[in-house]
Formats: structure tokens, C-alpha cells, sequence
């Protein structure tokens, strides 16, 4: 039976968060990706719960809700289900012993980071000695939550962990990807993009070429920052893309969301930088953290996300007849093909389209797709 929000401890946690991804007050997928893990830890470390699947009914209510409140921003559901997944994790661990952890399973994400340090590794420890836990007690309800909080909060903080430092842990081989004298091509403003560009401005001298990213425009904010940080950048408007391919050697993007099929959604004129990469047969880079693999298949291929912009800022009033005689459209993300990609680049290491899905099954437990 599912729970009704208001039973639920920390339910205006919930609530008030609900109403602020409505009002769209947070906006960004790291950002939203933050908050739906505070909540959720509020939410976990003040519920009562004598077994494992009424906790995990609680946090499948309020992931339901949240994800229900803003649908188009895919890290809020991603993230609950993440938690989801470190909570089945550490149950299991916790009942069978440090042996039966699935962290010590073999996962192509830590095939591919074999030899490099990793965050949570240090955690190992925490699940070496067992945790006596009685699911349903008669005579004391709250032990088996007792019992169970501490290394619960502890996977949480992994999450959280993870999201602030995901910039850097994207950023670090920045270096080997980019090299000296190269020109690389990137359109709008991603702030892990951004860090990716700079973090090799440490080491090698090259240029960026920025599209405006009309009508945004948020290209401009991009440009300003790279000049900033002391990296040769040029602005171009949208519409010199093709024509400047020939002397690019990478484009760069930022991804709003990773699809389940190696696809993505991305600001709008992705598509365009993307297309024209491949008539060039230049490569194509996705830098994004891993909380952007979302379980989903793009039904919408014609305006991406079905997510769309003010359309005065193509067509103002000003225009008179005009506006009355168009439709106009200003869909705000395009959905880039995984033929059209050839590398993502994550905080856990660089993955071609082909292993999105098997990294969607190692991130997320299938009973999740579905909130």
C-alpha cells in the first residue's frame, strides 16, 4: 500500500521542494540532482520502518512526486533511483556480510578505472562487520531502522559526495582529450563543458570556438568566462557552423540528459554542431556526470524533450501580421542521435554509446525505471 505524502516524515521537505521544481526556482540538472538527495536523506533519517520494502516504498512515493512535479528535469528521478539502488545495496550487504556486496562485482565502469582511485572504495571498510538486523520485531518495531540508518545515511552521502564533486572528477583527464594548437568547437553554456575546457587550459594552448546559441544566447556567457580563465575563444554566430567545421578538430558538448540508447538531449543546436561533426568526420565528445543516464528511450525525436522556450524571443509581437499567420516553435533541447556521438566522457571514466545501457543497468535496479 503506497503512503500518502503527508504520513510520510519530512513530507514539507518534500512539499516545499515540489512547489520550488513547479515555479522552476531550481533549475539545472547538478542542482536539481542536490536537492532531491538532501531531501531524500531528510526524508530517510526521520522515517520509521520495521522492514526493508516499507522504506523503500517511502522513497518510491517521494521520488514519484518529485519526478511528477518537474518531468522534464531527469536527474531528480535519476537520483532517486540511484539512492534506490545504494539502499538495496546496503541491506543486502548488511544481511549477508561484506562478501556478498555487489561493489565488489565486476562493472565495466570499473574495468575501465582499473588502477585509479575511486571515492566510495574507502567505504569498504564500514561493511566489514555484520549488522545484526530482525525485520518486523513485535516486541521493538524501530531496531531493524536502528540498526540499519547509520550505513543507509552513509550511501546517501555517497550520492551527495559524487554531485559535488563532479566538475573535477570529469575535468581530470581533461588534458589527455585536448591537445596543443587544437581548435575545438562547443555551443552553449555547460558548467561541466566549462570545467572540462579550462581544467585543460592548464596544460595545453588552444582555442575554443563558442556558438551564440541563439536565442539564448547563453553561448555569450560562455565565451565571456574561457577569456576570463586566459583560453584564446571566439564567438560565432549559429549560422557559421558548417561553414568553420572543416577547421575543427573536437566538438565538446554538455548533455541535459543520457538516454538508455546511447542518445541524448542538449541545448538546442546540438543537433546541428553534431550533424555537421559528421559530414566533417569530426569527433564528437559528451562531457556529463553519471547522474544524467537516465532509463528512457526518446519518443519525441522531432523537438527533443518537448521542452520549449519563450517563442517572442524568435518572433516578437513587434513583427505585427506576421505572429498571426506562423506557428512559432522554440523547442529548448535537441535530442542528438547516438550514431552522432562518439565518446562520453563521465566521472567514471569514458564510455562509447554502445555501453550506455550496460552502465544504466550497473547505476539502477530495473524495478526503478518506472517510479
Amino acid at each position: 500500500m503506497t503512503p500518502e505524502l503527508h504520513m510520510i516524515p519530512g513530507h514539507r521537505a518534500v512539499e516545499t521542494l515540489v512547489a520550488k521544481l513547479r515555479r522552476r526556482q531550481v533549475v539545472g540538472s547538478r542542482e536539481a540532482a542536490l536537492e532531491t538527495a538532501l531531501v531524500l536523506r531528510q526524508v530517510v533519517s526521520k522515517a520509521r520502518f520495521s522492514n526493508i520494502q516499507q522504506l523503500i516504498t517511502v522513497i518510491r512515493e517521494v521520488g514519484r512526486r518529485l519526478a511528477e512535479a518537474q518531468p522534464k528535469e531527469h536527474s531528480v528521478g535519476n537520483t532517486v533511483r540511484r539512492v534506490l539502488h545504494n539502499v538495496r545495496e546496503e541491506y543486502n550487504t548488511a544481511i549477508k556480510g561484506s562478501a556478498a556486496s555487489s561493489r565488489n562485482v565486476y562493472s565495466i565502469s570499473k574495468f575501465v578505472l582499473q588502477g585509479q582511485p575511486r571515492k566510495h572504495t574507502g567505504n569498504a571498510a564500514k561493511s566489514e562487520a555484520r549488522i545484526t538486523l530482525k525485520e518486523n520485531d513485535p516486541d521493538d518495531p524501530d531496531s531493524f531502522a536502528r540498526a540499519l540508518k547509520p550505513v543507509l545515511m552513509e550511501a546517501i552521502q555517497d550520492v551527495l559526495d559524487e554531485l559535488e564533486t563532479v566538475y573535477d572528477n570529469v575535468s581530470k583527464n581533461a588534458k589527455d582529450h585536448i591537445h596543443s594548437d587544437e581548435i575545438i568547437l562547443t555551443i552553449g553554456h555547460s558548467k561541466t563543458v566549462e570545467a572540462f575546457l579550462k581544467s585543460a587550459g592548464h596544460y595545453h594552448n588552444y582555442t575554443v570556438i563558442v556558438a551564440e546559441t541563439a536565442p539564448s544566447y547563453q553561448g555569450h556567457e560562455m565565451a565571456r568566462s574561457l577569456s576570463a580563465a586566459g583560453i584564446s575563444t571566439f564567438l560565432v554566430p549559429d549560422s557559421s557552423i558548417f561553414a568553420i567545421m572543416s577547421r575543427v578538430n573536437k566538438v565538446i558538448l554538455g548533455a541535459h540528459a543520457i538516454l538508455a540508447n546511447g542518445g541524448l538531449f542538449a541545448i538546442s543546436g546540438s543537433l546541428l554542431a553534431a550533424t555537421a561533426a559528421r559530414a566533417h568526420s569530426t569527433p564528437v565528445v559528451v562531457c556529463a556526470g553519471q547522474f544524467k543516464l537516465t532509463p528512457l528511450w526518446n519518443l519525441y525525436h522531432e523537438h527533443g524533450a518537448l521542452d520549449f522556450a519563450n517563442p517572442s524571443s524568435v518572433l516578437g509581437f513587434e513583427e505585427g501580421k506576421l505572429v498571426e499567420r506562423v506557428d512559432v516553435v522554440n523547442p529548448y533541447y535537441d535530442y542528438v542521435g547516438p550514431e552522432l556521438v562518439d565518446v562520453f566522457i563521465t566521472n567514471d571514466g569514458d564510455h562509447p554509446p554502445s555501453s550506455v545501457y550496460r552502465l544504466i543497468k550497473e547505476t539502477y535496479d530495473d524495478d526503478d525505471h518506472e517510479l
